[in-house]
Parts: C-alpha cells; sequence; structure tokens
C-alpha cells in the first residue's frame, strides 16, 4: 500500500498492490496501522457501496459538522470518475475540485477529509463503489451543493466516454448552487 499526497492538503490516492496467484487476486484496501502512521483517520463507523449504470451521476455530497466525516472510497466492478470539492474555508485550495479515475483495473483509494463534497460519475454499467466513512450517517447533517455549480466540466469527459445523458436523482438534482459556509 502506496499513500501519495495530491495538491490538496490531506487528501490521498492509495494505490494498492493485490496479491496474484493462479486463482486470481486478493485485494487490501484498508490497512489502520498504515493509515495512523500517515495520521489519517482509521476509525471507520460504516461502510456502504452503490451499484450504478453508465451515466450516472452520484453527488455532490458530505455531512456537517458534528457529523462531518472522511472517506476512503474505492471501485471493486467498473470505473468512475470520482470528484471532490474542498469545501474549507481556510483551505488552499477553497472551491477547487480535484478529480480521478477510480477502476477495478488499477485499483486505487481516494481518501477524503473532513470538509469535502463528494461526487462521481460512473463510466460503465454495474459500477460498484464502496464508501467507508468516520462516522455514521446523519439525515440532519446531510448535505449536499449541485453537481454542476462549481465549473468542473462534466459533459466534457462525459464525451469521451460516450456518455451523451446523465442519470441523476432527484436528490441530487435539488441540492443548492451554494458551496460557501459549511466548514
Amino acid at each position: 500500500m502506496e499513500i501519495i499526497n495530491t495538491t490538496f492538503k490531506d487528501l490521498y490516492i492509495i494505490n494498492i498492490t493485490p496479491h496474484k496467484d493462479l486463482r486470481g487476486q486478493f485485494v487490501k484496501q484498508f490497512n489502520k496501522n498504515i493509515f495512523e502512521t500517515y495520521k489519517l483517520n482509521a476509525e471507520f463507523f460504516e461502510s456502504f457501496y452503490s451499484v450504478s449504470q453508465k451515466g450516472v451521476i452520484r453527488g455532490m455530497h458530505f455531512q456537517i459538522p458534528p457529523k462531518e466525516h472522511a472517506k476512503l472510497v474505492y471501485v471493486s466492478n467498473g470505473s468512475i470518475i470520482d470528484v471532490v470539492l474542498d469545501l474549507r474555508q481556510n483551505s488552499k485550495t477553497y472551491k477547487q475540485n480535484f478529480y480521478i479515475q477510480l477502476d477495478s483495473i488499477n485499483l486505487q483509494c481516494l481518501y477524503i477529509p473532513a470538509g469535502f463534497a463528494h461526487g462521481f460519475l460512473s463510466l460503465e454499467d454495474n459500477t460498484k463503489v464502496h464508501y467507508m466513512q468516520t462516522s455514521e450517517y446523519s439525515k440532519e447533517h446531510d448535505c449536499g451543493v449541485k453537481y454542476d455549480s462549481f465549473g468542473f466540466r462534466w459533459e466534457e469527459i462525459a464525451k469521451k466516454y460516450n456518455i451523451d445523458k446523465f442519470i441523476i436523482s432527484n436528490r441530487d438534482l435539488s441540492f443548492s448552487d451554494r458551496i460557501e459556509g459549511y466548514f
């Protein structure tokens, strides 16, 4: 497991080296000791996964204090463009976004600290995205930013993958354009 810095403070890409043999491969996407060595929050409370069709956009989700959380995101089947938006007002990268392609071939994870909105575009049918979170889901603290309100080039990226129509929940479409005052 290799932890790689990004240009965003406390946002990390995690490269995973699977164990391969004649049966296939065995993948470890989390190790508490390694996370603690890098001073990453390793106290995960919940784990989820979603299954999405090609063209699905999920996000941009986050929870506000005191129920904010860090996330560890990885893909076990298919591929996504994973997008985060820095909502931390005292950050050098405030209101800036970062994206990475995560897929079941390259075996990378993204560690997202508290204070970021998170979402993704599914690039393939039946893409399975896993999320581990350092706090429990709280409906009262659950928030979002509208996916097209912060300048990310969803359409440009979608064209590269022959996606001409997005599938977005009514909930995600109803999120505010407001991207300040949360953290």
